[in-house]
């Protein structure tokens, strides 16, 4: 990996974001408006204090996921992936770019979404913590989205797998039923799932708690790193 080239393809993809404004509109205010209307919703009442820390990890991941593949496919039909690939460019320089534009988005994105939940949605928790864990999970949404590209042969297909990556995560990772209270098998399967951990981070955040923090972060952070290593293996000059 070169960092001249790294920081070329970062460039080059968020220069082609800030011209697509539906798509950075849907990056930086969909997470913070679901999580408003959610609030809405409950009424600010104790159950959005129990569900709203587990939505700060949700959003960022799910709406990076499915921006990420469907943008990395469309490279890959385009030809653009081909043409890079051809140059000195490194597979680990490309996703690694991808990973570290959407990463700065998501500073954007989650600083956007703690703000208003902490200030104007009564969420507590140290607001600098909980926007590191916020991006965290965009970029674990990110990863997963560059992995699960290289599967896909049109939009549609990336689209497909949200059901197959994103649902299960959701059904199992604290959401609905507390991680500890799911039936035996359910819960073995929460314990090999990225966003368990990062809903166990933002949940110990608001609760006033920091110990624990860590320990789930590295999980996430080990997914990445294993994501973008699978995604540099698995990825394809362009769609046959």
């Amino acid at each position: 990996m070169t960092s001249r080239i790294l920081l070329a393809v970062t460039a080059r993809v968020l220069t082609q974001l800030r011209r697509d404004h539906r798509t950075v509109a849907m990056l930086l205010v969909l997470p913070t408006a679901l999580t408003a209307l959610l609030w809405w919703v409950f009424d600010g009442g104790p159950a959005f204090d129990r569900v709203g820390p587990a939505l700060l990890a949700i959003f960022p991941f799910t709406v990076m996921f499915l921006v990420t593949s469907v943008t990395t496919l469309r490279e890959r039909t385009s030809g653009t992936l081909e043409r890079l690939l051809s140059m000195p460019t490194g597979r680990l320089d490309l996703l690694g770019g991808y990973a570290l534009a959407f990463a700065l988005v998501a500073v954007v994105q989650s600083g956007l979404a703690v703000l208003v939940s902490v200030t104007l949605l009564d969420l507590g928790g140290d607001a600098a913590r909980l926007v590191l864990v916020a991006v965290l999970d965009g970029v674990l949404g990110c990863a997963l989205g560059l992995l699960v590209s290289a599967f896909a042969t049109t939009e549609f297909q990336a689209v497909q797998f949200m059901p197959l990556v994103v649902i299960p995560q959701l059904l199992v990772c604290g959401l609905f039923v507390p991680r500890d209270a799911l039936p035996p098998v359910l819960g073995a399967l929460s314990d090999v799932l990225p966003l368990s951990y990062a809903v166990d981070a933002m949940s110990t955040l608001t609760a006033g708690g920091t110990g624990s923090v860590w320990p789930d972060l590295a999980v996430v952070l080990g997914f990445v790193a294993l994501s973008l290593a699978l995604g540099a293996v698995t990825l394809r000059r362009r769609t046959s």
